[in-house]
């Protein structure tokens, strides 16, 4: 009963971070990101729950499998990459310059972290 409930609030935090970063293309999710990341870069990582609920989970259960480290792995190189963009946005550097193409973000991208991440956090506790 214990993993549903878990799984639950890991559906429940991808939400919340789709949601916060929510735009309808590319440049758009890119924004949203630097100007919180420009507010304060405390409450920029604070707001990406899903990298510490991931590291939560993985100390509750003591899993440190392939899945769950696959897990924690995207998660961290997803933030790291995004710091990358907001640093170079801070430096002026044009975001045409950076991301040269703008990607729509239609619904199954925008919300693919919410079905991804959960059911590889089911594999790796039921494995």
């Amino acid at each position: 009963m214990d993993y549903i409930y878990l799984f639950l609030i890991f559906i429940a935090v991808e939400l919340f971070e789709s949601n916060w970063q929510k735009s309808y293309d590319l440049y758009g999710l890119i924004n949203n990101n630097y100007l919180i990341f420009k507010k304060n870069i405390f409450i920029y990582f604070l707001l990406h729950l899903s990298f510490f609920y991931t590291i939560f989970l993985a100390i509750y259960f003591n899993n440190f499998s392939f899945w769950m480290s696959s897990i924690f792995i995207l998660k961290f190189l997803d933030i790291s990459f995004k710091l990358s963009i907001m640093k170079k946005l801070s430096l002026g550097i044009s975001i045409e310059e950076i991301v040269p193409i703008n990607v729509k973000m239609i619904p199954v991208f925008r919300y693919m972290n919410v079905i991804i991440y959960p059911l590889t956090f089911l594999i790796a506790t039921m494995m």
